[in-house]
């Protein structure tokens, strides 16, 4: 009789620590046999629409109220699909999806024009359970990158397919290629004129680098990204961009550079950057991040603010990141004056802001 009452006590606790764990939605209980048990409750997404001088003063507030609802209806629909127990990368491209049809950001339908007033499109995705990775750079007739950039993960032996090369792989997958009127806005043209007017001007003062530096305009902002944590704990990141505005030489950012704009690894997190690409590169920021995590053990939000706010602020780059990590946390990090982003926990609480204070 005295085994039983220890036996019924030992299960009796056993159950305790049990519901106990799984009561808190960012930790996981670990099993004495070492099995770690992650909460299926726990997911979330955070997304980013570009940073740069982004300033209350210089926003209507009618523009204002319009990428406002443009990013929530952006994560809600990723949200919803990880509600759902859909997973993180579904999640990650119909978010993404929803800000290239919207000629409010530079990305898809809102691309800005290079030099010769073309739009040339970039992307990537990561997934973090395999650290299979797809990118395109430089294509011209895809109405959505992203969906692209999976395309190559998922069904060719490549990560990355630039140019005409991209999108004959794209027909071959049954994508349209879109005609490139669709691209067209009248704000992203008049912004290409009002830059190389400004190239004009400087260069008839002699200012000669201004023929051969388009950096001196702030034009390098505007790229859409997003990151997710699904309930199978696994996590996935994507980034869309049309670039910088009057580039030139078919010139790519970081966007569709794996470990630069885009990093996803479940030991760790999913980030998608978005500011002065070269800058992003030469600092591989997104992998710098995973890597400080892994390699130094420290959080999410220590990891995004030494790279952020220290490492590339002092190597000159501007720009920033959003980020989730493996339990759920979350960092929306930037040195510019703003950053379009927004974020929602498994609770469903929608975090959204558009300048820095």
């Amino acid at each position: 009789m005295r085994k039983i009452q220890i036996l019924t006590l030992l299960i009796g606790f056993l159950v305790h620590f049990s519901c106990n764990n799984s009561e808190n939605g960012n930790e996981k209980s670990e099993i004495s046999e070492g099995l770690t048990v992650v909460d299926s409750e726990n997911f979330g997404i955070v997304i980013h629409g570009g940073a740069g001088t982004i300033l209350k003063k210089n926003m209507s507030d009618s523009l204002e109220a319009a990428y406002t609802a443009k990013l929530t209806q952006a994560i809600t629909t990723g949200h919803s699909i990880l509600q759902k127990g859909g997973t993180a990368m579904d999640a990650v491209t119909a978010t993404i999806n929803i800000m290239e049809d919207s000629p409010l950001f530079n990305a898809g339908k809102g691309a800005v024009f290079t030099h010769e007033e073309t739009n040339e499109l970039d992307a990537s995705v990561m997934d973090g359970e395999t650290l299979n990775a797809g990118a395109v750079a430089g294509v011209t007739h895809i109405k959505n990158p992203i969906d692209l950039a999976v395309e190559v993960m998922n069904h060719s032996e490549h990560v990355m397919l630039a140019g005409q090369g991209a999108e004959v792989f794209a027909q071959s997958r049954g994508f349209e290629l879109m005609d490139p009127s669709y691209f067209y806005t009248e704000r992203r043209f008049r912004s290409v004129q009002q830059a190389k007017e400004k190239e004009r001007i400087e260069l008839d003062h002699d200012d000669k680098t201004a023929l051969i530096d388009p950096f001196i305009l702030d034009t390098k902002y505007g790229t859409v990204g997003c990151a997710a944590l699904d309930k199978n704990g696994n996590l996935a990141a994507g980034t869309s961009t049309g670039g910088m505005t009057n580039k030139r030489w078919n010139r790519i950012g970081d966007a569709p550079v794996i470990g630069a704009g885009t990093y996803a690894n479940n030991a760790t997190c999913a980030v998608s950057s978005t500011g002065w690409g070269e800058y992003f590169i030469r600092g591989m920021v997104a992998h710098d991040i995973s890597a400080q995590m892994e390699y130094k053990n420290v959080s999410l939000k220590e990891a995004t603010h030494d790279v952020i706010q220290e490492k590339l602020t002092k190597l000159g780059g501007t720009g920033g990141v959003v980020a989730i990590d493996k339990t759920g946390n979350v960092s929306m990090e930037f040195n510019t004056a703003g950053m379009y982003r927004a974020h929602m926990n498994a609770e469903g609480t929608l975090v959204l802001a558009i300048y820095k204070d």
